[in-house]
């Protein structure tokens, strides 16, 4: 309500306040009437918002039909611009292939299917890890960055928590397969990998561990060419870089890339 008002009346403050609103309380937001009556251009502004406020992008994408089919008649044209405002590729992979594959509305008009498509093959190329996904589809917005914890009770890590931010609280994920001590860490868009460290015999691994922050799960990535503990890592252009420290020989490696 107060969205169209301050827009009615050019009144730049009261915008201002009204979109701030609207973006941090997405989903209370987006299941009101007031929601439902926006206007089309409204819509598609909130939704593709880089600073919208949701943890799960289900919201996003649910809200979209729900505001197409209140009035669907003559809603149903703009579904295809409604779609690209979903980040798809960042919805859970059962929930894209069995619920937003299958959906009728979607599959009727061809521009909306191929949309689906595009988002499947991306969501595909990230849960293999297949090389580097541009598609505005698999973009995280800038809310959605989350702080990860790594450590545990031991020398060895093998515990992984994130930091929930607006509750206040550290909340328990899924553990590291393969604890280890003296890895790199480093985040890559959804995924965090560690590389390398030493494990429980003290032995230097060249493994590369990656966590999917959407899946919530963990999975092997093709190993570094040398094995290596005590480095530093970075990502550059979605790109791991793996720089510098020690071998089980003794000495230390020169700082260049290895992944």
């Amino acid at each position: 309500g107060m969205l169209l008002l301050s827009d009615a009346h050019q009144c730049i403050k009261l915008s201002e306040l009204s979109w701030g609103m609207c973006l941090s309380n997405f989903p209370t937001i987006c299941k009101t009437e007031d929601f439902l009556q926006l206007p089309k251009d409204m819509v598609v502004q909130l939704l593709s918002h880089e600073e919208l406020e949701t943890e799960d992008e289900r919201l996003v994408y649910e809200a979209a039909l729900n505001w197409i089919n209140y009035d669907l008649e003559k809603r149903h044209c703009h579904l295809p611009e409604l779609l690209r405002t979903v980040r798809l590729a960042l919805l859970p992979a059962i929930f894209l292939m069995e619920n937003v594959s299958t959906e009728e509305l979607i599959n009727a008009q061809p521009k909306s299917k191929e949309l689906v498509d595009e988002a499947i093959r991306c969501k595909l190329k990230i849960l293999q890890n297949d090389g580097v996904v541009n598609s505005p589809c698999a973009r995280p917005r800038k809310t959605s960055h989350a702080l990860f914890l790594l450590g545990g009770q031991t020398f060895m890590c093998d515990k992984l928590y994130l930091v929930d931010q607006k509750a206040k609280e550290i909340i328990p994920k899924s553990d590291i397969p393969s604890p280890r001590k003296e890895f790199s860490a480093c985040a890559i868009g959804c995924n965090v990998y560690i590389t390398g460290g030493r494990g429980s015999e003290n032995g230097v691994s060249k493994d590369v561990w990656v966590y999917d922050t959407v899946q919530e799960e963990w999975s092997k990535a093709a190993p570094m060419l040398i094995a290596r503990f005590g480095h530093g890592s970075a990502e550059l252009k979605h790109c791991l870089y793996v720089v510098g420290g020690h071998t089980a020989a003794t000495g230390c490696l020169p700082a260049s890339p290895s992944v």
